[in-house]
């Protein structure tokens, strides 16, 4: 049962070692992404409502977590704004505000937290981070292959093994609804559907299809087809008299082909099964799977017109997500970090002045150094204190260094002690610093 004191449903507190943890692994992401040449870019939390609305499928616009009005709009309960869904439809926005300003092509990266009004399950969030990477304003294949290099050497450095990515082209995909006589006006749903090939069993994708409008032996078929063992080889059979979907198998052809040369074998997979639900899709789509993780840590693709569908030119872009959150839980454990280098006792108040000058000396030497700030001069208990801190020295200062005009200094790890003079303290901590 949850408390008064429990952050909302779908949301969570991180305290410092989980906090840590997280803020190094964005260190890395943001050191990777910047290898490439991308460049950060930061947007609001919330949108316009307008703006979000229609560009995440179906499903996804239901999922859109709506701000009601307020001030002196409050009492009309509607909703004009929203918070951000995602990192993709802010960048197409800003692209649409600043083209003439930004580099062609515009490489950015951008880290943050999006929200779903969801229903949250477990290991799920109303609230998470999402980090994406994108490339606007060339049509080249060489964009899609340099973001899924980048983002495959985040998960690299993250430690991360047994992954590897799915790739199809939503190209594929409607010439699949074309050769297995999906009409038209059923393809968008259709689309959703098939997405839930990784969530449900082959013939209850099957039943929802024939619930859409599908006739149930064409579902059968297109189910059939996408699935089980030689999915790949059935679909390229299928496709060799269609035009889009050869179209479509020559991206992915060109992909696999200049992917092969960059990342370890088996890395890249065609996948035709893989469908990304989100409507703005044009070609390439990925996904990442790693073994024994459900659902994906990340994905991504091009989506060539969204920009001019916010009023802005058409751009071509692409670019990917990673699912940080998933990644997070798959880091190996990273050892305990301490709080403190060094632990500074206050003995007395009247030696308050002084402790904390030295640890401010201490700081200057680039150590991590607080004072102690309890009620108790015992020095055990400030000893315990520093202990408990992680501390690898502790500064101590009563009545015997001041007659003598120095500095203990004790090792937390050996308990070995030296006496320093206050004048040459500086440079001691700045050797222990080294």
């Amino acid at each position: 049962m949850p408390t008064q004191f429990d952050p909302p449903s779908g949301t969570r507190d991180f305290l410092a070692r989980e906090f840590e943890t997280r803020e190094r692994a964005f260190s890395v992401i943001r050191s990777v992404f910047s290898r490439y040449g991308f460049e950060p870019l930061g947007t609001p939390a919330f949108e316009r409502l307008d703006v979000l609305m229609g560009k995440y499928g179906e499903d996804g616009d239901k999922l859109i977590f709506k701000i009601l009005r307020r001030g002196e709009h409050e009492e009309t309960g509607e909703a004009d704004l929203a918070l951000r869904y995602d990192m993709t439809v802010p960048l197409a926005r800003v692209a649409a505000a600043y083209g003439s300003q930004l580099p062609v092509p515009y490489k950015r990266y951008a880290l943050g937290p999006v929200w779903r009004a969801d229903r949250p399950g477990r290991g799920r969030y109303r609230e998470f981070t999402q980090c994406d990477v994108d490339t606007l304003g060339s049509v080249t294949p060489l964009a899609d292959v340099e973001v899924i290099c980048a983002v495959n050497d985040v998960i690299a450095e993250l430690g991360i093994g047994g992954f590897r990515f799915l790739l199809n082209s939503r190209r594929v995909l409607a010439g699949l609804l074309e050769a297995f006589g999906v009409p038209a006006g059923l393809g968008a749903g259709v689309l959703v559907t098939l997405d839930k090939l990784d969530k449900i069993t082959p013939a209850e994708v099957s039943a929802e299809l024939a619930g859409r409008g599908l006739p149930e032996a064409n579902a059968a078929k297109l189910v059939g087809a996408m699935t089980g063992d030689g999915a790949a080889e059935r679909i390229r059979d299928a496709l060799k008299s269609n035009e889009e979907g050869s179209a479509g198998l020559d991206e992915v052809d060109a992909l696999l082909s200049l992917l092969a040369g960059q990342l370890p074998p088996g890395r890249v997979v065609f996948a035709p099964a893989m469908v990304r639900g989100l409507s703005y899709y044009t070609g390439p789509i990925w996904e990442i799977s790693a073994e024994g993780v459900p659902g994906s840590l990340g994905g991504g693709g091009r989506y060539d017109h969204l920009i001019e569908q916010l009023g802005g030119p058409d751009v071509p872009a692409t670019g990917g997500s990673l699912g940080v959150e998933r990644l997070l839980l798959l880091l190996p454990e990273a050892e305990s970090r301490s709080r403190l280098d060094v632990a500074v006792t206050v003995m007395d108040q009247r030696y308050a002045t002084r402790s904390f000058a030295f640890a401010a000396a201490a700081r200057s030497a680039g150590l991590r150094a607080s004072v102690y700030l309890g009620a108790s001069g015992k020095l055990g208990r400030q000893l315990k204190w520093a202990s408990d801190q992680g501390a690898r020295w502790s500064l101590i200062y009563g009545r015997t260094e001041e007659e003598a005009g120095a500095v203990t200094i004790r090792d937390m790890t050996t308990g070995e002690q030296s006496l320093v003079p206050v004048g040459g303290l500086a440079g001691y901590l700045a050797r222990l610093a080294h």
